[in-house]
């Protein structure tokens, strides 16, 4: 991970966590890069596996949470040694806000790509308060304000599942 920082120190494991192991290096747009990673993560479980949908749920849960607990200092980390407020290349807030956009889909392409689009939309356009999130201190602000948009794109992508079985 070749980026600068104001000390010129990094925190191996913060940088690996907060670019979700280099996705969020990616050009243009590393948030889509991330939520693309955190999807394509989602459709190996699913579909690769072939596991039951409670299962999938279960997994994917869990790794909402490690990825809050673990995302959230790592992004403050990140943000303090390379200097800027909410780099571009952290992305785990998006991998935690994509997950929980898939929560409750159907283990299909069709059903990951409304969650996809569905996420994107809301953390670009940031509908109250999702925008307000952001003023939270650190990699609370940082992570937040995604977990808001991914809640936003479930709700939307739960009552269009309605119309797209």
């Amino acid at each position: 991970m070749n980026m600068k920082t104001e000390n010129g120190k990094k925190t191996f494991w913060a940088w690996t966590v907060a670019t979700f192991f280099g996705a969020g290096l990616g050009k243009p747009g590393p948030g889509t890069w991330g939520s693309v990673a955190a999807l394509l993560l989602w459709m190996v479980a699913a579909m690769g596996l072939h596991l039951p949908p409670y299962t999938l749920e279960f997994w994917l849960l869990i790794g909402i949470a490690l990825a809050l607990l673990v995302g959230v200092p790592a992004a403050s980390i990140v943000e303090k040694e390379a200097g800027k407020q909410d780099p571009g290349f952290v992305v785990i807030d998006e991998v935690v806000g994509q997950w929980i956009a898939l929560l409750g889909s159907a283990a299909n392409w069709r059903h990951a790509l409304l969650a996809l689009v569905l996420f994107r939309l809301f953390d670009i356009t940031k509908p109250f308060p999702v925008r307000q999130l952001e003023k939270l201190p650190g990699g609370w602000g940082i992570v937040f304000d995604d977990v808001a948009a991914g809640l936003y794109a479930w709700g939307v992508a739960s009552i269009l599942h309605i119309w797209i079985h």
